[in-house]
């Protein structure tokens, strides 16, 4: 049986934002890049009741070229994808500070 690993709650909020949004990984990515709330997404997705407003992930992809000059990330990674490399990553930190404690220890 697989264990789940669970998801801290800084991501888990970027989670729900796309599933309830429907935005894909890109958007969400480009979305965290310029700093925006998932939090605020309602006041920003509600172009029925404002047609005025482009649908969010619209305007989430327009102010992205605006503030960065391309359409997409170069690389596009999932939330669970970055949460995955920081366990990777931290695991590799402790096993070589364990290993270099073990080195500089005298042993007699």
């Amino acid at each position: 049986m697989v264990k789940k690993v669970a998801i801290p709650q800084k991501y888990q909020v970027w989670i729900d934002a796309r599933k309830h949004y429907r935005l894909t990984d890109a958007q969400v990515q480009m979305a965290r890049e310029l700093g925006l709330n998932p939090n605020k997404f309602g006041k920003l997705a509600n172009e029925k009741q404002e047609p005025w407003k482009k649908p969010l992930p619209e305007f989430i992809e327009e102010i992205y070229f605006k503030r960065f000059g391309r359409s997409m990330p170069e690389v596009v990674r999932s939330i669970e994808e970055m949460v995955q490399d920081q366990r990777e990553k931290k695991a590799e930190r402790k096993i070589r500070k364990e290993t270099s404690k073990d080195q500089s220890s005298p042993s007699n």
